[in-house]
């Protein structure tokens, strides 16, 4: 098996010619740097080697308490111990403020570490995030701790059964009783809904307390076990270190987050963090499959040059393409998901960042999903064994582009709710003020496949396509940054020869799906 090696030139210059954060209260690049590579020695030294071991035992409930893999226990301990839960937290509340750009590099290689652990330990800083933003003085002082020391892991429970995306149909409920709350009901699809690694979990709830729609949904804490079973975990088709449970709430103790009937807003303010850290998953999975491809490719022997010598696998045009492919796949969405970030981080584009942030996350994990394919294609059988890995990654990326919020319903609400509005604007502006010639013909297209989706009663069926050529058209902007700095890449010609070749494909494919689906204007 290929050892896990993080990417850090390619995150570190990423950040910077793409996102580039300058200017950013608080940002120290080079203190960035050397924390990203902390964590990067401690990922590969101990993280990454219970991952495929990991997903070979998978998690179990063994007398209704979820049992983790041998090893993982001991890792979050170091995990814990080093501080690293309390990475991004408030120094305030015993964090150590470094900033969600910081966490999206550690997450960034968490996930291609160990993508099942990260589930676990991930939506900790969500948590904090809605906490700080709908929790009380009292609330934050009192939850936030726990979740930054790691003796508490953290949850968002939202889905039932029968009310995936459509939150108007959620049933569980909560009651009034004294001066606290009860909850009853059924969620479902809850990563690390139990696990054996924290002393505690902080739930966080979404249950009904009116019947008026979505706007009687509120949010809740269950910070103890009484009334919380856990009666299954699913098993996947990959993560299978990652415990998805069902669980059940049989008059839970609860405390009430935020106003009450305001729970979607608080909700989503810890799903828009989670949308983010799923399309650095997918970044995670896209460039591990071109790690492993490339190293394989440069050593396996097969066939013979021009010259009659024996030739290594990467000598090949084919295989040249689909490493390159991949490589690019991994660097792109790399760029989107950094543009996305910083741009969140200023706090001066809300309206750009609406539209960014399912862009982001439908982009990234379909490109974790296609890099994930042509690596265990370059790798041929073996690719297809789990010796070389690259099963497994095929395995795990696949759900990326289904959770926290499926790709198509993200489709959707671009071309139908957010295209029209302020952040549809948003995007064309940003992209109208980005200079360099790869950006002027898939602007182009963007813009007549826009105007013509806006004069449209019904854009539900186009928005595939209309996601598509924004895809295009934002690639477009990120490689032009990419090419524009290569000089500051350890390996400058190799940036410039996927932004040459990214550069040609945005302007062929943003025009191939407008004629597509009738939108060339």
């Amino acid at each position: 098996m290929t050892p896990f090696a993080a990417p850090l030139d390619d995150m570190l210059f990423c950040l910077e010619a793409v996102g580039r954060p300058g200017g950013l209260p608080g940002w120290d690049g080079s203190l960035a740097t050397e924390i990203a590579r902390h964590f990067a020695s401690f990922a590969e030294g101990e993280i990454a080697p219970l991952d495929a071991p990991g997903d070979r035992q998978g998690a179990r409930l063994v007398d209704g308490r979820v049992r983790m893999p041998d090893g993982f226990a001991t890792v979050y301990r170091a995990l814990a111990g080093q501080g690293w839960q309390g990475l991004t937290a408030p120094e305030a509340l015993g964090g150590q403020g470094a900033g969600p750009l910081v966490g999206a590099l550690t997450s960034e290689i968490f996930s291609g570490a160990n993508q099942s652990l990260q589930m676990i330990t991930g939506l900790v800083p969500g948590a904090v995030r809605t906490l700080l933003a709908f929790g009380s003085a009292e609330q934050q002082a009192r939850l936030i701790p726990p979740l930054v020391s790691g003796a508490w892991l953290s949850t968002m429970c939202l889905t039932e059964p029968e009310a995936g995306s459509d939150l108007s149909r959620i049933r569980t409920r909560a009651v009034r009783e004294g001066d606290g709350w009860r909850i009853e009901g059924e969620k479902i699809f809850i990563s690390g809904g139990d696990q054996d690694l924290s002393e505690g979990i902080l739930h966080l709830v979404l249950a009904r307390t009116s019947d008026a729609g979505v706007k009687g949904l509120s949010l809740f804490a269950c910070t103890g076990r009484e009334g919380i079973a856990v009666p299954r975990i699913e098993d996947k088709m990959g993560l299978h270190a990652s415990p998805t449970c069902q669980m059940r709430f049989s008059g839970a103790p609860a405390e009430l987050i935020g106003p009450e009937g305001d729970g979607l807003r608080a909700m989503f303010t810890m799903m828009n963090h989670a949308r983010l850290d799923v399309a650095l998953q997918g970044v995670a999975h896209a460039a591990r499959a071109a790690d492993v491809a490339r190293r394989y490719a440069a050593e396996r022997r097969q066939g013979r040059g021009p010259d009659g010598a024996e030739a290594s696998l990467d000598t090949h045009g084919d295989v040249r393409r689909m490493i390159d492919c991949a490589d690019a796949l991994a660097m792109g969405a790399r760029g989107i998901a950094h543009l996305a970030f910083v741009t969140m981080e200023r706090g001066e584009a809300a309206a750009l960042v609406d539209f960014l942030t399912p862009l982001a996350k439908v982009h990234c994990t379909e490109a974790g999903i296609e890099a994930a394919g042509l690596g265990m294609q370059v790798l041929g059988g073996y690719g297809y064994l789990r010796e070389y890995r690259l099963e497994q990654t095929c395995r795990d990326v696949r759900v990326t582009a289904i959770y926290e919020g499926t790709n198509g319903i993200h489709e959707r609400a671009l071309a139908t709710r957010l295209l029209g509005g302020a952040p549809g604007a948003a995007f064309s502006a940003f992209l109208a003020a980005e200079p360099g010639a790869g950006i002027v013909a898939p602007r182009a297209v963007w813009e007549a496949a826009r105007s013509s989706v806006a004069a449209r009663a019904d854009a539900a069926d186009l928005a595939h396509d209309l996601v598509q050529i924004a895809r295009q058209a934002l690639l477009s902007v990120v490689w032009t940054r990419m090419a524009d700095a290569a000089g500051s890449h350890p390996r400058p010609e190799r940036i410039r020869r996927l932004a040459a070749a990214a550069l040609r494909e945005t302007a062929i494919m943003a025009r191939s799906h407008a004629l597509r689906s009738g939108l060339s204007g």
